[in-house]
């Protein structure tokens, strides 16, 4: 049986392809490990391929929830996939390496710029993580630990074996990380201000964009959510903040902020407008928001590891600006 996803293809021979389960993938559900190899091709197609014994583990049929191991050989029937997918494949995405911090056997820490996604999705064609697969594409694994919003720069950890993703990852969840980023704010942050313990709800906009707000306790949607604030330096209308996140929800920091008062500067969503205006044309074109240290504990070793990423030039220009005598933030 032939599988079409999409219409208006031209015939592309297809056939059965048959997988070896090597190490990374070993211990790993069915179908998450068809994802993998299927790209493009939409969920419900691949449980329908599943529940119709298409698929095939040592030549037997198998559910969804069925662990592979090594050595094991999957079967892998003939799927199409749209135009789209194809034309993706067709022009992926471009070669590309990021400044290291680190790297060994298990795992890539990286410097991310600012203006990069991690991943591509939501209109984005290609992120951080499909550039570093084309350029490495000896790589046997290649897996984001963790995400970081677009326009923040800074640490970014990618996992190399699967052992090392879940246990990195596990520790992200567990809070047994620690993560602190560089922010500059508007205003003059209150010295007394040092937790900031407020739930956010996610909601979306009439056009589909993501936002997020705080809420109260009481809201069942809230999700709790926890930032540490320490004054690193009070600048000229502005103060450099020290924050570190226990919790890591989307936009926590942005939000945690600006909810008191102190947006940071060149924020296009939670930020002070009329204040950006002014940042931008001083020649301050991005958000202020670095993630500067990383400690987690290394999945091989699990010897504590500490990371710094150091203030990128246009945001070290941003601090100096700030500290002028002229009030210009």
């Amino acid at each position: 049986m032939k599988h079409i996803i999409g219409g208006n293809q031209a015939p592309v021979p297809l056939e059965v392809k048959w997988l070896s389960v090597d190490e990374e993938s070993a211990g790993q559900r069915l179908d998450n490990f068809l994802m993998r190899h299927l790209k493009g091709v939409p969920k419900t197609h691949v449980y329908r391929i599943i529940r119709s014994g298409e698929v095939r583990i040592n030549k037997g049929r198998a559910a969804a929830d069925s662990r592979i191991e090594v050595g094991d050989v999957v079967r892998l029937p003939p799927v199409r996939v749209s135009d789209k997918v194809a034309e993706k494949a067709a022009h992926p995405a471009p070669s590309r390496e990021f400044p290291v911090l680190m790297e060994d056997e298990a795992l890539l820490a990286i410097d991310k710029p600012a203006g990069v996604a991690v991943h591509g999705g939501s209109g984005v064609s290609f992120g951080v993580i499909e550039q570093l697969r084309q350029a490495r594409p000896l790589a046997k694994l290649l897996e984001l630990v963790h995400r970081l919003d677009r326009d923040t720069s800074g640490i970014l950890l990618i996992a190399k074996k699967r052992s090392a993703l879940k246990n990195l990852q596990d520790q992200f969840r567990e809070r047994e990380t620690g993560k602190t980023y560089l922010a500059l704010v508007k205003g003059d942050w209150p010295a007394k201000l040092k937790v900031i313990d407020q739930p956010l709800h996610k909601y979306l906009l009439p056009d589909g964009e993501r936002r997020v707000r705080v809420t109260t306790p009481e809201d069942p949607d809230g999700m709790r959510s926890i930032t540490l604030v320490k004054v690193a330096e009070r600048l000229m209308g502005a103060t450099l903040l020290e924050v570190t996140i226990k919790t890591g929800r989307t936009h926590q920091i942005r939000v945690h902020l600006a909810s008191q008062g102190h947006p940071i500067a060149g924020d296009d969503k939670y930020g002070d407008f009329e204040w950006n205006k002014i940042l931008q044309k001083q020649g301050h074109k991005r958000m202020f928001l670095h993630a500067w240290r990383l400690q987690f504990n290394h999945p091989l070793s699990a010897e504590r590891v500490p990371l710094e990423a150091a203030l990128p030039a246009e945001l070290q220009r941003m601090r100096d600006h700030a500290r002028s005598p002229t009030p210009t933030v």
